[in-house]
């Protein structure tokens, strides 16, 4: 008995373990979410909302089935208007991918619209119509629309006889399908204005790396164009009256070196410069950031009197603590504060012990921050925040 048993229970486990590193998997891909990939969700999820007229139909033939009609009609119409339902999802999502057109799905269920309608059952009619609005002209959509009013409002007044409830009834089916259909459009719009919004942002990044490099490169141009030029000019003079008169050739050189170490200071000059960080400019990118993670981010920072060296120290700080905050936590609320030359970063969201070490990428900005004359320390409060602690000489 053990061997089965045990057999089962190890079976057992390793489903649960499985099925916990799937919802674990799915967790993290919630989270790593970009807001293109909501703005997708939210837009897939009305639109399966506005297409969940066909639930009418249920409700319908039951009502007729108490009525009198048959059961296996009744079961029939339910079964199809079932698969009806559950294939009407896909061609939407296909249409948001960019897919091609699903002839063989838009004509399956086309067909399951047209044996509904002999019931007559309307209520699939609109969801069709409005997921073939995803992948034909407007014009086709617009005349199949006002085509399937008119023939059902006609076959149902030489079915039941032409009496006010087959006006409501047109007039329902008239509604139900402009709003599938507008919806169907408004949200391919909406998305594509999404994507849009989306690639021009990444546009604009690329861009301003593109520009940044250009100014650098033309800064080095200007800088070392001249100079490389005095250099090869004098060394060459210096070769052709070596034979001649070696101590001129000796003094030439000797004029080559100081021009080669003045040329190396200001590289390093125009690079140190070039690797300066605006503070302002940081607190603000960090703060668009965190809010665009769903962090409520709160900056109070006074830096007008703080010298180049420590604001771009602190802006390399700022910069680092975002990062921890997004990477290392679920924070919700983030509070950045910058005084005297003191910085301090606090957010909610910590899962780690009290006293645990701080994130292996503060060590060596740790170090940079000693090596100016001040301190840095990072690590969880009592209070259930974790605090993130520069300061530096103002």
């Amino acid at each position: 008995m053990r061997g089965p048993l045990s057999r089962i229970s190890g079976e057992v486990r390793a489903s649960t373990a499985g099925r916990r590193a799937e919802l674990g998997e799915r967790i993290r891909r919630l989270q790593g979410a970009t807001k293109l990939d909501k703005v997708r969700w939210v837009i897939l999820a009305s639109t399966d909302i506005l297409l969940l007229s066909p639930l009418f139909g249920y409700f319908e033939l039951f009502v007729r089935w108490q009525a009198g009609m048959a059961w296996p009609l009744a079961v029939g119409g339910g079964v199809l208007l079932t698969v009806f339902m559950v294939l009407s999802v896909r061609p939407f999502r296909i249409a948001v991918r960019g897919g091609g057109r699903p002839t063989a799905l838009l004509a399956v269920t086309g067909a399951i619209v047209a044996v509904l309608s002999v019931f007559p059952l309307i209520w699939t009619i609109p969801p069709w119509l409005a997921l073939l609005a995803a992948f034909v002209r407007k014009r086709t959509v617009i005349v199949l629309s006002v085509g399937s009013v008119a023939v059902i409002a006609l076959y149902l007044g030489l079915v039941t006889g032409f009496h006010p409830d087959v006006l409501l009834l047109t007039l329902v089916q008239a509604g139900f399908t402009v709003i599938s259909v507008g919806a169907v459009w408004a949200n391919l719009r909406l998305w594509q204005l999404a994507q849009e919004a989306h690639e021009g942002e990444e546009a604009m990044a690329r861009l301003a790396v593109s520009e940044e490099r250009l100014r650098f490169a033309r800064d080095l141009n200007d800088l070392l164009g001249q100079s490389l030029t005095d250099v090869a000019a004098r060394t060459a003079h210096a070769e052709r009256a070596l034979r001649a008169d070696p101590e001129a050739a000796a003094a030439e050189m000797f004029e080559v070196r100081d021009l080669a170490r003045q040329s190396l200071r200001e590289v390093r000059t125009v690079v140190q410069n070039y690797r300066a960080i605006d503070l302002d400019e940081v607190l603000a990118s960090v703060r668009a950031v965190l809010e665009a993670a769903d962090v409520r981010c709160t900056v109070r920072a006074d830096t007008a009197a703080l010298t180049p060296e420590t604001r771009t120290l602190l802006a390399t700080v700022v910069r680092e603590g975002a990062t921890n905050v997004l990477k290392h936590s679920r924070a919700e609320r983030c509070t950045i504060t910058i005084e005297d030359g003191v910085l301090e970063i606090a957010n909610d969201g910590v899962s780690g012990p009290v006293g645990e070490p701080a994130p292996n990428g503060l060590a060596g900005l740790a170090d940079r921050v000693r090596a100016a004359g001040g301190t840095l320390e990072a690590a969880p409060t009592r209070e259930g925040r974790y605090l993130l602690r520069a300061a530096v000489p103002a």
